[in-house]
């Protein structure tokens, strides 16, 4: 166990058969599956008061207590923000709902919430004395490395595929980052990625291949926890590609009720949301399998959950199974006009993983699975402009020399 000026956690534990692994050395993976950080939660109980947090800055390293980076460290930042929880009462109209919320995540650093996961993830391998960093993207995790490992002055690498949005590729490129896009998916950009690791001495960031990017991305439950007033929604709407996110929110979840800080026992029914050009998870889910067999000849507009298959896909089932939740499969053709959708009844620029989020709700309405008075809360892990490609060609142009309005 490390000591209490180093942190609360005990130990690491593999998720697939729960062998305890020494949490103060490098780890990755057990068995080639996720491992666990776990806590002393008494002790984290008795050293933390829930009240002391409302005196902490308003980032995510006000839970350090919960977190792996050593106390006695100062971790570097760029300022993990805790995102706004934005009651959207038009949208919620629009969707048959009395009470919806967006959590939006396109307010961090570098505009996703993958910033959460990279901001633990480089600061523990940096910890551990990497200075060389690897990661396949669909797009963000790549721009949310390349920032922090410029930072850092560490080298990044990222590999991306090559039809990944533009915006992506220029934020890699400008943080000084060794980009290459491959021609294939994000499970082939995996695997160079260890490749590269393995030949260069380099520290394999993928999603769940090292246990810290989750406890970041746990942020996320946690924030939403302290900003309900302890009191959970009813379901957390939640795109999903590698599941961390949902993963974490529900480690989170759990954590929370076992320090007894939660207003209510009863915690959120998790909807895991994916396209119908690739849905995994969805089709595991609806067969009752542990685990999900991936998917072929995978495609969707929204890059972030084009994920053929998941390291952590029995994570992902199991904290829908344990929390009365389901996997929700939508139209990737009709992405683009949920964006559009919520936007025009909220001003926000959600990214496609969360217009998909619209969707399911509107699905998930229709059929009695939410309420009307459930208490929603749909992620929006990204900002729309950084999916941005070309300006819309149908857009009308006006001549200034002809003194005409333009036809409305």
């Amino acid at each position: 166990m490390l000591t209490s000026q180093e942190g609360f956690v005990t130990h690491l534990e593999s998720a697939i058969d729960g062998t305890r692994l020494d949490a103060r050395r490098e780890a990755t993976v057990h068995q080639d599956r996720p491992l666990w950080v776990r806590y002393d939660l008494p002790r984290v109980r008795e050293a933390l008061p829930r009240e002391a947090l409302r005196s902490r800055p308003p980032t995510l390293w006000r839970y350090r207590e919960l977190l792996p980076f050593p106390l006695e460290k100062e971790p570097l930042t760029l300022f993990e923000q805790c995102t706004p929880l934005l009651r959207v009462d038009r949208l919620g109209g629009a969707l048959g709902l009395n009470q919806l919320a967006i959590k939006d995540e396109s307010r961090l650093p570098t505009g996703s919430f993958k910033d959460r996961g990279m901001a633990m993830a480089v600061n523990m391998a940096l910890h551990f004395g990497r200075k060389r960093l690897v990661v396949p993207t669909n797009g963000n995790a790549g721009g949310s490395l390349a920032a922090y490992a410029a930072a850092a002055g560490a080298e990044a690498y990222v590999f991306m595929p090559r039809d990944a949005p533009g915006p992506n590729v220029l934020e890699c490129l400008r943080a000084g980052a060794r980009t290459y896009l491959v021609d294939g998916l994000i499970g082939d950009c995996g695997k160079i990625a260890r490749e590269v690791a393995a030949a260069r001495d380099g520290f394999d960031l993928s999603t769940l291949n090292e246990p810290y990017r989750i406890e970041g991305k746990k942020t996320m439950g946690l924030e939403l926890a302290e900003q309900s007033g302890w009191n959970l929604p009813d379901v957390v709407v939640y795109p999903t590609g590698g599941g961390t996110g949902l993963i974490g929110m529900w480690k989170a979840f759990l954590e929370l009720r076992e320090l007894g800080w939660l207003s209510s026992a009863s915690l959120p029914r998790m909807v895991a949301v994916q396209s119908d050009g690739c849905a995994p998870i969805v089709r595991a889910f609806l067969a009752g399998g542990r685990f999900a067999e991936p998917w072929q000849n995978a495609q969707s507009s929204a890059a972030g959950i084009r994920v053929p298959a998941a390291i952590g896909d029995f994570m992902i089932l199991a904290a829908l199974r344990e929390s009365g939740g389901c996997a929700a499969q939508v139209e990737d053709s009709r992405i683009q006009e949920w964006q559009r959708l919520a936007t025009r009844h909220t001003g926000l620029a959600l990214c496609p993983e969360a217009g998909a989020c619209v969707g399911a709700v509107l699905q998930l309405r229709e059929s009695g699975l939410i309420q009307q008075k459930d208490r929603v809360v749909i992620f929006n892990t990204a900002s729309a402009h950084k999916y941005d490609r070309v300006v819309p060609p149908e857009l009308p142009v006006v001549d200034p020399a002809k003194p005409i309005l333009p036809q409305l």
